[in-house]
This record gives C-alpha cells, sequence and structure tokens, in this order.
C-alpha cells in the first residue's frame, strides 16, 4: 500500500479489481456486478479510502473548509468553545463547518468521513467517549488534527486543553481548607482521559491534607444533568455521609445540587460543591457554583489558531497546549456549618 492516504490504487488492489472498476463504483454506475461492488465496498472500507468529491475539477485548489467535530453540543461548555473556534476564523481564510457527533462513536465516523469527503483542510476534533486510536487512523492519515479537550492514546495529532489534574487538586484543597473531609469526586467514567486526570487531581490533594483516599467516594455517572442528579441518591444513603463533592463538570454539579436541594439538604452549608468547567449556568444556579474555570472560548481561540498554523506552513508535528485553570469561588462550596471530627479519614 502507499504511504499516507489511501488511493484509488490501493482499493483496486485489495479488491482485485482494475482502478477503473473501483471508479465506476465510485459514481454508482449500474454496469458494476453486485459483488464486485460489494467487494470494493469492503476494501474501501476495510482500508478506511476516503473518496474526495469534485477532486476532479477542484485539483490543485486549496480548501478553506476547517472540519470541527464537537462530542457533546447539548453542553453549553461545548458551545462556547465552538464559538471560540468560529472567531478564531473570523474575516480569515477558514470557513469552520459545525458537526455534533453527540458522543455516539459511529456518528463521530460517519461525519470526519463526510468532511474529509468535502476536502476539508484540517480537523478540529473533541473525541467522542471511547474512542481508540484504532478508530481514527485510517480517518485522519495524512490530515492536520487538533484534538481539543481530550486526548486519545496513540492518536499523532496535537492537543490542546486544560491542565485537568492542577484544576481539580486546587479545588478539592480549597474544600479541605474549609474543614471539609469527605469530599466525593462525582461524575465520568474510568474511560474517560479527562476524567482519570482530574480523579488524579483530587486524590494527589486528599494525599497533601493526610486524608485517605475511600473509593466508596468516587461516583460514576453520566456527565449530565441527569447523571449529577442520579448520584445524589447514592451519596445520601453512604454509611459514611459525605460533606462535600467535586464534580466532573459544571452540568453534573448543577444536577447534584438540584437533587440535593429537593432533598433537603442545604448547599453550600452543610454541604460543599464544586463544578469544573464555569459555564455561564454556573452564574446564575442557586446557590451559584464554584467552579474551575477553562475559558472555553479562548480555548477554541487557540486551537484553531494551532491548526491554521500548522496548515499554513505544512508542518503537522504535534505540539501540545495546556490552559491554565483558575478556582471561581462562589456560594456552593460556603464554609460548613459544622467542624468534622477527626484526623485522616
Amino acid at each position: 500500500m502507499s504511504e499516507g492516504r489511501t488511493t484509488i490504487v490501493d482499493v483496486a488492489r485489495r479488491a482485485g479489481v482494475s482502478k477503473s472498476t473501483v471508479s465506476l463504483v465510485l459514481g454508482g454506475s449500474s454496469l458494476v456486478a453486485d459483488a464486485t461492488r460489494e467487494r470494493v465496498t469492503e476494501a474501501m472500507s476495510d482500508l478506511g479510502y476516503i473518496y474526495h468529491r469534485g477532486a476532479a475539477t477542484l485539483r490543485g485548489a486549496k480548501s478553506s473548509v476547517l472540519g470541527m467535530v464537537i462530542n457533546d453540543l447539548s453542553n453549553p461548555f461545548y458551545v462556547e468553545l465552538a464559538i471560540g473556534i468560529e472567531q478564531a476564523c473570523h474575516g480569515g481564510s477558514f470557513i469552520p463547518f459545525l458537526a455534533n457527533s453527540a458522543e455516539d462513536l459511529l456518528r463521530q465516523q460517519e461525519v470526519i468521513r463526510s468532511m474529509r469527503e468535502h476536502g476539508a483542510a484540517g480537523l478540529l476534533l473533541a473525541p467522542v467517549i471511547g474512542t481508540s486510536a484504532a478508530d481514527l487512523k485510517a480517518l485522519i492519515a495524512g490530515l492536520p488534527v487538533v484534538q481539543v479537550m481530550r486526548r486519545v492514546p496513540g492518536v499523532k495529532a496535537s492537543v490542546v486543553a486544560p491542565q485537568n489534574r492542577e484544576g481539580a487538586r486546587k479545588a478539592t484543597a480549597h474544600l479541605i481548607q474549609q474543614g471539609r473531609r469527605r469530599i466525593a469526586f462525582v461524575g465520568g467514567t474510568s474511560a474517560m482521559s479527562v476524567r482519570e486526570e482530574r480523579l488524579a487531581g483530587y486524590r494527589s490533594a486528599l494525599e497533601e491534607a493526610g486524608i485517605a483516599f475511600d473509593p466508596a467516594l468516587v461516583i460514576e455517572s453520566p456527565i449530565n444533568y441527569w447523571g449529577g442528579g442520579a448520584a445524589a441518591a447514592q451519596l445520601l444513603t453512604l454509611v459514611k455521609p459525605a460533606s462535600a463533592a467535586l464534580c466532573f463538570n459544571d452540568v453534573v454539579a448543577i444536577g447534584l445540587i438540584r437533587a440535593l436541594t429537593q432533598a433537603g439538604v442545604a448547599v453550600g452549608r452543610d454541604f460543599g460543591v464544586i463544578g469544573f468547567d464555569d459555564i455561564e449556568e454556573a452564574k446564575h444556579v442557586l446557590p451559584t457554583l464554584t467552579s474551575v474555570s477553562v475559558n472555553a472560548r479562548s480555548l477554541g481561540v487557540r486551537a484553531a489558531q494551532l491548526l491554521m498554523r500548522q496548515i499554513a506552513s505544512g508542518d503537522f508535528e504535534p505540539e501540545t497546549i495546556m490552559c491554565t485553570t483558575s478556582l471561581i469561588i462562589r456560594s456552593s462550596c460556603g464554609s460548613p456549618s459544622f467542624a468534622e471530627q477527626g484526623a485522616a479519614t
């Protein structure tokens, strides 16, 4: 097989047919037998071949399209991220082409393939949960890619992400400074690299304070409002109650606050909650949400600028940009109404 991008010749060789037969299949010709068409289609799928529409008439022209594949546009954070990317492109030579993969791996593959078929010059990718290098290798071969927020191990592509571990460490340390010792970590699953980074920061703060890590306080849940609400029931039934929670993101934290409030828990007084991302809603929920600020728009701008620079230079060597975070203190983790007893738990 040729190096880099799979060609029509590679497909023909794999399927055992001529190059012209592959061309007929791509053109939807009725002259090709069904069995042959199926063999060619399977070869394209196996090799990750991307058919570039309009290449015959646009050959030699430079694409002005940047693909944006965002994992969850129902989360306000990713909307802000997409706005940042669009702002970076505004007035320049690139036009962003947005798609929501909705945390669906098959959908992600479909939209990346479609963007390549339409000649995207590069790709900004916020990968869906569970994406592996094998899922992306053939799809992005030869294409400049910047991963945003999440890093897929084994993928040779640039990354722009927040300092997840340090942000979580600072948030947990703040709760400990208030006298909270039974601190939960809520949201996400072990399959998520971002969650593991934030969990590592949480554990680091506990260790620094001499507080023993308790696995019972780590609660997995979907990373949405519903997931935060569902986690409340688990927190309220712990044998040794929790007095605070660091949540994977703000939407989980808001879902948790609502559920705890409905259960009669005074959030901010009897139970502290901190989110991650600092979305606009964090300022308006009651009590207002303390959160680790990531600045999604700025992150999107930096990711788009990096991709455009790589396209312009032709140098796709992977770079890593880690954006700083800051803790925005509001009412949801206000001073506890009691001092928890005992030393390390």
